[in-house]
This record gives structure tokens, sequence and C-alpha cells, in this order.
């Protein structure tokens, strides 16, 4: 299964379509062609391209519940 995970948008390269995001304290590079969002921004992230914007409580929200996730997946 797989899922998308909303990022937090921290730099753009507007001519080449890219962005820099944050998620569980990693930077990585995505593909912004399908959206235009401004930094600070959130976007949900799939197979290393953002496909929608989010608002921010909602993406808050999710990052809280895939993280309560990743933990309970880590107990004995």
């Amino acid at each position: 299964m797989c899922i998308a995970v909303p990022m937090e948008v921290l730099e753009i390269d507007e001519p080449a379509r890219t962005g820099k995001v944050l998620y569980s304290g990693n930077e990585m590079d995505v593909n912004l062609t399908l959206v235009s969002p401004k930094v600070g921004d959130y976007v949900l992230v799939h197979a290393g391209c953002a496909i929608e914007i989010m608002q921010k409580e909602p993406a808050e929200e999710m990052l809280d519940i895939l993280k309560i996730l990743e933990e309970s997946a880590h107990e004995p």
C-alpha cells in the first residue's frame, strides 16, 4: 500500500519546478510540476511528487497520526 505524506515546503526552485521539503526532521527534494505552493505551505507528497497543497491544520493532524502509528509499530 502506498500513501501520500504531508510535507512543509522550505525552498522552491522555480525554473526546475522542484522544491526542498521537510518531513520528520529530514529534508528532501520533490517535484512541484503539479502544484504551485509557496514557501511555508504544506504539500501532499506521493512518490516524490507534490500532488496537492494542504491547509496547515489538517496537514499537522495527519503528521501527528503518522507519528503515533510509527511509534506504536516499534512498541513490543
